[in-house]
């Protein structure tokens, strides 16, 4: 018993790594499937504005609206712009510049809306921007017609 006690305390011990590198894998694998990366689009924290009082009046911006019809007629303010040759686009543009001359003494911003119809000619919806480039005014926007 005592060669035997003596075997066993000269053996040297020695540490197994295949085991350790296995669990080691297991643990790392196991982490990189229980694991997320980003949250679900439902569990986002949201906050939906409610109604709200309003202490100062609100000053909403005047918005002038320019209709292009399908047989070419630029329609603002019930003043028809029809010319085949475009001569009439001058008093456009000075119409737009006055506006927004007007919006800069009032200090609101001149907003254009262009309400073509489907039919519309293109060149005349073109004439209508550049009429409004022209005057300066930046804040145009597309509409339809009612």
């Amino acid at each position: 018993m005592k060669a035997w006690m003596d075997e066993l305390i000269n053996e040297k011990a020695e540490l197994q790594i295949a085991p350790l590198i296995d669990v080691v894998f297991l643990l790392l694998i196991y982490f990189m499937v229980s694991a997320r990366l980003k949250r679900p689009e439902a569990d986002l924290t949201l906050a939906l504005p409610g109604a709200v009082s309003v202490s100062t009046q609100l000053e909403m911006p005047d918005e002038q609206i320019i209709e292009v019809t399908a047989d070419g007629k630029i329609i603002l303010n019930n003043k028809v712009y029809a010319s085949q040759d475009k001569s009439d686009l001058a008093g456009l543009e000075y119409t737009l510049l006055r506006y927004s001359q007007a919006a800069k003494l009032s200090k609101t911003k001149a907003m254009i809306t262009i309400a073509a119809e489907d039919d519309a000619v293109h060149e005349r919806v073109v004439d209508v921007l550049n009429a409004c480039a022209g005057a300066q005014i930046k804040n145009v926007t597309f509409g339809s017609v009612n």
